[in-house]
């Protein structure tokens, strides 16, 4: 019985959310629909750890749907990386629950509570399958079901802005779906299968028809869209700070990584690397686009008031970081913007968390409204300020460690320049993240702070293990970089 479900848990991992989603909605209850969805997000966290276990150990699971052998029919392939984007992904979805009821009740009209865990269930489904599916086109499909499921969790926001928010990204995702589903359809006329390994044995790299580019470019420009690169990321801002406090932990942690992890997938398994860096200059590019954006991201995250806002520029420069990596198109780089991947979502969903917390008991995330908050309410400062220091990039944090692999890689391929810009750039990830740790202990308190208290348990527990994790994987690295590392050597063609 044991050995027949191990069999299916590539299976597993899409149909579990996916079936619990409209159970959720049938139930009608919030707080029955929570529980099947904190018991579903478990469980399709433990499937992800099984899976990325077997993928260390046998390098690739394959899966055939139907018991139809592709390329005639789907196929699900997991390897090491991933296994291990879907580990996080569903690892940080189930945290986010434990920590979802408190802010979810004083945000989101109760009436609401079931069909935000249904939709919750089918944004993590569409994201998971994205990482799973060895179909170009079940690509296209999954990434569509987690940004609709994203624009109607947007939606879910209390100020009038939260739907505006959601239909701006709707329209530039749109936009970009459709760049993705025109450069999907030209590969497929060029070679008449859907399945990325064949495409990849099938499509000419080298001295082919035009149209092989322009299916590569309408690829990439669409992923930069839903990667939200500069300066395609206008929809990003808005976004995370109008969407409710638990839908911005989620979606900051996950979406824009799967987005990455897809485009990763692009260039290294379909495109290849030589044709993508050698016959274009890809990587010039990226790393211009890469550079640019973390600049102007972070200099408009200084810039803001509201918390969530500042964030949000700095998941965009962040971004960047994980480009770099991949421009870079070494062991090392690449490893560096694998485990960059990793070490945002971990860092990232961890300060949203604790901007959630304010929002609890402050009722603001406008930074004017924490000052002296840390006072009153120290643990959830204290993450705060363990959380920012991941985001620097502090020796003995998460954030260092991707910092290091990928300054250590521009050294080896003569990119000083490259080298001293990123190191500047911390500079700027500095100041606005002092900022808040001045709002917070060395301000008089404000009338909010003065009345307010700790910060929940139920919420501080799961925000403090994704904190945790950020030191954790800051000492301790050979399932983080250990791992992308494995990853980045089998998408080079070498041997893990």
């Amino acid at each position: 019985m044991i050995d027949a479900i191990y069999s299916h848990l590539p299976i597993l991992l899409i149909v579990l959310p996916l079936v619990a989603a409209p159970c959720c909605v049938l139930v009608g209850n919030g707080r029955a629909a929570y529980l099947i969805a904190l018991v579903v997000s478990f469980l399709t966290f433990a499937c992800s750890i099984a899976l990325l276990g077997e993928a260390l150990d046998h390098d690739v699971i394959r899966y055939e749907l139907g018991n139809w052998s592709p390329p005639y029919g789907i196929e699900y392939r997991v390897d090491i990386f991933s296994g291990f984007v879907m580990a996080f992904v569903s690892g940080i979805g189930a945290i986010v629950l434990v920590y979802a009821p408190l802010s979810v009740r004083d945000e989101i009209p109760a009436s609401k509570h079931y069909l935000f865990y249904a939709t919750y269930l089918l944004c993590m489904t569409g994201l998971l399958g994205m990482c799973v599916t060895g179909d170009l086109f079940n690509v296209f499909v999954f990434l569509e079901i987690s940004s609709l499921s994203s624009y109607a969790l947007i939606s879910l926001g209390r100020t009038r802005r939260a739907p505006l928010a959601a239909f701006q990204y709707l329209i530039l995702g749109s936009i970009g779906a459709t760049f993705i589903l025109i450069g999907i359809g030209l590969l497929y006329q060029m070679t008449g299968t859907l399945n990325m390994a064949d495409i990849a044995a099938r499509v000419p790299h080298e001295h082919g028809p035009r149209t092989v580019l322009v299916a590569f470019a309408f690829l990439t420009v669409g992923l930069c869209v839903k990667m939200a690169v500069f300066p395609l990321h206008t929809w990003l801002p808005n976004a995370y700070t109008y969407a409710p406090s638990v839908v911005t932990c989620f979606i900051a942690a996950t979406a824009t990584k799967v987005s990455v992890y897809a485009f990763v997938r692009i260039i290294f398994g379909i495109i290849t690397p030589g044709f993508a860096f050698d016959v274009l200059p890809l990587d010039t590019e990226l790393m211009l686009f890469s550079l640019v954006g973390i600049f102007i991201a972070s200099t408009a995250a200084i810039y803001q008031d509201n918390v969530k806002r500042l964030l949000a520029y700095s998941s965009v420069a962040q971004i960047g970081y994980m480009l770099l990596g991949i421009s870079m198109a070494t062991p090392t780089g690449l490893s560096g913007g694998i485990v960059h991947m990793f070490n945002h979502a971990l860092i990232k969903g961890g300060l949203f968390m604790v901007a959630g917390c304010f929002a609890l008991r402050l009722g603001s995330v406008q930074l004017s409204d924490w000052k002296g908050a840390g006072r009153t309410m120290p643990f959830t400062a204290l993450a705060w300020a363990i959380g920012g220091l991941a985001l620097i990039g502090v020796p003995l944090t998460a954030g260092f460690i991707s910092k290091w692999l990928l300054l250590t890689s521009a050294f080896e391929t003569g990119r000083w320049p490259v080298a001293v810009l990123m190191l500047l750039s911390s500079l700027l990830a500095v100041v606005y993240v002092w900022r808040v740790v001045e709002t917070l202990f060395f301000s008089e308190p404000s009338e909010a702070a003065a009345n307010a208290t700790e910060a929940p348990l139920r919420m501080l527990v799961p925000t403090y293990v994704l904190i945790g994790a950020t030191l954790l994987f800051g000492v301790w690295t050979p399932y983080s970089a250990g791992i992308a590392r494995q990853a980045a050597i089998a998408l080079l063609g070498g041997t893990p």
